[in-house]
């Protein structure tokens, strides 16, 4: 009998075996912003999204596949079917305490590689610098355990995430969310977000 994950998994991860055909495959899901996807998104999996926002499923966090889809129910599905709405957001500390515990017990170890992109994702997407620097931590050391051929692929994780690193070093906060949580923006952040690829 499959996992009750298995379709969540399947859906964000595909079929293919190698990291790189999966991100070609999948990296329009993942980091496009698609109306057809989020409609997707929030069709086939909205009602796990409410019930882990409300601090359901927690069964899943206690086999490494199922920790990591609920980590995708709290940190990634909340930001397509909540698209700029402060619900969007809504499951990030949730989210971060899972990944912290799972990686205590060393869960994101048994992993495939491009599924603990979505792990450490969660500290990349954290207002805390202390977190965006385990972020690149976690990176580097991810970088530094593939093989040459996949390397590219994985340094581009990694330059993502020292960029958001970067920004929160800055501001102390991520500009591009001030709008939808209602913050007033500053004139060096108004300034920032007049930038192209100032918006992640």
């Amino acid at each position: 009998m499959p996992a009750p994950w298995q379709p969540l998994l399947e859906w964000w991860f595909g079929t293919f075996e190698s990291p790189s055909e999966i991100a070609a495959d999948k990296g329009r899901l993942w980091f496009g912003k698609r109306d057809s996807q989020d409609l997707e998104a929030r069709t086939r999996f909205g009602g796990w999204v409410e019930q882990a926002l409300a601090g359901g499923l927690t069964e899943w966090a206690q086999r490494p596949e199922g920790w990591l889809a609920l980590v995708l129910l709290l940190d990634q599905l909340p930001r397509m079917i909540f698209r700029d709405s402060p619900n969007s957001f809504a499951g990030d500390l949730r989210a971060q305490a899972l990944v912290a515990q799972g990686i205590a017990a060393d869960f994101d170890r048994q992993l495939r590689p491009i599924e603990r992109v979505f792990i450490y994702l969660v500290f990349e997407h954290c207002e805390n610098l202390a977190v965006q620097n385990e972020a690149v931590s976690r990176y580097i050391d991810l970088v530094a355990q593939q093989p040459e051929s996949d390397r590219t692929l994985f340094n581009d994780y990694l330059d993502y995430a020292e960029q958001h690193q970067q920004v929160i070093a800055r501001f102390g906060r991520f500009p591009h969310r001030n709008a939808v949580l209602g913050r007033e923006s500053t004139a060096e952040e108004l300034a920032f977000l007049s930038r192209p690829g100032s918006r992640f």
